[in-house]
């Protein structure tokens, strides 16, 4: 896997989102508009609390 997906928590709001560790644009909460991720040509900067790390889903064939 290319990146890590983080469940990441609003300081503002407390509203909880998925944002995808390497982010290329700037990440806003959906409830308040509070930024959460900035982009930095590598690992985004993420600015909320990040309560948990998104495991990715395997598909059974």
């Amino acid at each position: 896997m290319a990146g890590n997906y983080y469940l990441v928590q609003c300081t503002d709001c407390d509203n909880e989102q998925v944002v995808f560790g390497k982010a290329s644009s700037v990440v806003n909460c959906a409830v308040c508009g509070t930024t959460l991720a900035t982009p930095t040509g590598g690992k985004a900067d993420i600015r909320g609390e990040v309560v948990d790390t998104v495991e990715r889903r395997t598909t059974e064939a």
